[in-house]
């Protein structure tokens, strides 16, 4: 007599049988109700549920429990498999003083493990096992490269841009200052942080303050580059948001969410809820304009001080670290870091060595030999430190990382470290070259009203808030000559 191959064992169906679908199990068990030549009709009693399938390629997988299995009935008892009887095709379960035939099994059976589902007949063919290990094995490798979050932006991938956000989004919780020149794109290195964050999973809750008139600037760059969609956030969603939900905190209604400093600043209410709905990681652009200075802190500071103590990670952008005055930097500082940056005239005296350390930190990362009054320096700025003689025998000996180890420890203890990432266009290679190109204007003010106002402009633009521009955009030399020219 011939044998019958696999598939025909495996299609050989009877009524009363019970069968689990592989393309939908969450059916539960099936009872064969019909079987016809080339088709068979299965019954699902735990959904309601009918299914016809093609007999020959029917994707059904027979349900046979072993001994030892503990099952449930109909009528939701159970019963511990002692003996499984077979006749004409139908199973029978054997158990203490009962016996049940598998057409009166209950739809859905528990099975708690690896082994109940193997013997219980659920298991996939060795190919989809070994697709799905491959798979997992390539999605792990994904996961853990190291250019993670760095592909997939519509942008070019500039060096400094890309060293800067590998080594700011490699720490667990940065807190940092981009100050990059004009033009060199802090706001690309931040999204990029952000991107890169929110793919590992170390950011899910993100909010990012900016000026007025950028916050749409930064929703499109982010959408468009990113295909991150940060929420507008301002006093009519706010209400809405109330209106449907009043007793609930609006800024927890989304998780990345763009506001501007100056309605978060303006309404102590916005403010508070916005501290007290947390994050992950607080991205603050024109950081310059938070004003500052002993005793007396403005409102957007006082905003964005609170918001940074609650958050984990913080980002500063500013293009001007230290143009408008130490003072004004040290208040920047002090946000990322109010441990390291906590007395202004401590700071101030530690300002007057930075020009000799950097210069020391310079000849080092040259690999450029260094004098013994250099090794003396050393000796003095880095006096605490007990490996400190190890390390020098190493340099004198030109040992290999040496140089590297004495740079770490120079930028771990003196000026802003690894809290100020700032490239200059003079550093960097591939940019076009800037030329001023001067335009005389003419203006209907007198020479000293006019420079007057424009002190005036530049003092507010750097925050201070003391005094008010009276804009008069229709006679503006500067404005006319721009409309002019376009």
């Amino acid at each position: 007599m011939l044998r019958r191959s696999a598939d025909q064992l495996k299609h050989s169906f009877q009524a009363g049988q019970r069968w689990i679908s592989e393309s939908e199990p969450e059916l539960g068990l099936g009872s064969v109700a019909c079987v016809e030549v080339n088709r068979v009709r299965l019954f699902y009693p735990a959904t309601g549920e009918e299914r016809t399938y093609a007999a020959e390629h029917a994707p059904l997988k027979r349900i046979r429990f072993r001994v030892g299995d503990q099952v449930m009935a109909n009528d939701s008892s159970e019963l511990k498999i002692i003996e499984v009887r077979e006749t004409a095709g139908l199973l029978v379960y054997v158990g203490e003083g009962r016996t049940l035939p598998e057409a009166e099994l209950a739809g859905q059976q528990s099975l708690r493990g690896p082994e109940d589902r193997l013997s219980s007949g659920q298991f996939d063919d060795f190919e989809l096992f070994d697709l799905r290990r491959r798979t997992l094995e390539l999605q792990h490798h994904a996961r853990s490269s190291s250019i993670r979050g760095f592909v997939g932006g519509r942008i070019d991938l500039i060096p400094h841009q890309l060293y800067l956000a590998h080594e700011v989004s490699s720490r667990h919780a940065p807190r940092v200052m981009l100050s990059d020149e004009v033009g060199l794109g802090k706001t690309i290195e931040a999204c990029l942080v952000l991107h890169r964050l929110l793919l590992t999973g170390r950011a899910r809750r993100v909010l990012v303050i900016v000026p007025e008139s950028l916050v749409h600037q930064w929703f499109v760059e982010m959408l468009r580059r990113f295909n991150i969609w940060l929420h507008i956030f301002d006093e009519e969603r706010c209400v809405a948001i109330e209106a449907g939900e009043p007793a609930t905190n609006p800024f927890l209604d989304d998780q990345l969410i763009i506001a501007s400093l100056q309605f978060l600043a303006a309404s102590p209410a916005r403010g508070s809820q916005a501290i007290a709905a947390g994050w992950d990681l607080l991205i603050v652009d024109e950081a310059h304009h938070l004003g500052w200075r002993p005793g007396e802190a403005s409102p957007e500071y006082t905003l964005v001080e609170q918001l940074s103590r609650q958050t984990s990670g913080l980002l500063l952008l500013t293009a001007t670290p230290e143009q408008l005055g130490l003072e004004s930097h040290f208040a920047r500082l002090r946000l990322l870091d109010p441990d390291r940056y906590r007395d202004l005239e401590t700071f101030q005296d530690e300002t007057k060595e930075y020009r000799a350390t950097a210069d020391l930190a310079e000849k080092v990362f040259g690999e450029r030999k260094l004098s013994k009054g250099d090794l003396d320096e050393l000796r003095r700025l880095l006096a605490h430190d007990a490996q400190l003689g190890e390390l020098l025998g190493r340099l004198a000996a030109n040992a290999s990382g040496a140089r590297r180890d004495l740079l770490d420890r120079l930028l771990d203890l003196h000026g802003p470290g690894r809290v100020l990432f700032r490239n200059t266009r003079s550093a960097m290679q591939g940019f076009p070259r800037r030329r001023v190109r001067l335009f005389p204007l003419t203006s209907e003010l007198a020479h000293h009203d006019w420079v007057d106002r424009v002190s005036t402009e530049f003092a507010v633009d750097a925050g201070n808030t003391t005094l008010a521009v009276a804009l008069d955009l229709a006679k503006d030399p500067r404005l006319l000559w721009l409309v002019s020219v376009l």
